[in-house]
């Protein structure tokens, strides 16, 4: 897709949606928002927003999570699901921030990916969320989902999916790509049953170009 069309496709997301998802876990320090991020695989934002307190309550700082009691947490963020393998990453996070990188989060997208459980998509949600950087675009399953519909890109893996990305859009959007597709990932262009008639984004989705008006088009035939 040209430069063009992904700008219009920007300035109709921007006009639409916040920077800030509500109810979202872009809130607090690197911290906070490292840990929540872990948390949120395969569960939802308001499930981990709903343990966040407690467990920061009880671990308000990685030296505190780093000595904590893995049952305990477990306990604690059970409710996000997979809370085993979660509590060992976010338990070995902590740890390596206060062994490794003198109890400071790193800020950088390769001191972040060196800590357990933490994946571009994570490194790039902290920086950008919790640090004011960004050093690329966060890929999740949304962001992946809808770059392919509208033609921003052909891949499937997220590194490929990141890369077209920031080659399309100018850096100093790419803190709010994430955030804007998310949201029209559950607003309007929902997994298996988007909502087209609704979308203001068909002018350049290819999806709608050649699937829904295609199909149209064939049955008028």
């Amino acid at each position: 897709m040209d430069r063009k069309s992904a700008c219009a496709i920007y300035q109709a997301l921007n006009a639409r949606y916040p920077r800030i998802i509500e109810g979202g876990i872009s809130y607090g320090g690197p911290f906070e928002v490292l840990v929540l991020t872990i948390l949120s695989a395969q569960t939802t934002d308001r499930t981990v927003a709903a343990v966040g307190p407690l467990l920061f309550s009880r671990y308000p700082t990685p030296g505190a999570l780093a000595a904590a009691d893995p049952d305990e947490v477990e306990e604690i963020i059970r409710p996000t699901g997979f809370y085993r393998v979660k509590a060992r990453h976010i338990i070995g996070a902590a740890r390596m921030i206060v062994d490794e990188c003198g109890g400071e989060v790193p800020r950088t997208l390769q001191g972040l990916t060196r800590l357990p459980g933490v994946g571009r998509k994570t490194a790039n949600i902290v920086l950008s969320n919790a640090c004011g950087t960004d050093e690329g675009i966060a890929v999740d399953t949304h962001v992946r989902r809808i770059s392919r519909l509208l033609g921003l890109t052909d891949e499937t893996d997220p590194e490929k999916v990141e890369r077209d990305l920031t080659a399309t859009f100018p850096r100093e959007v790419w803190g709010d790509i994430n955030a804007f597709l998310v949201q029209h990932g559950r607003a309007i262009c929902i997994a298996r049953r988007p909502r087209c008639e609704e979308c203001m984004l068909t002018p350049w989705c290819r999806y709608f170009r050649e699937e829904v008006q295609g199909s149209r088009g064939a049955k008028t035939r």
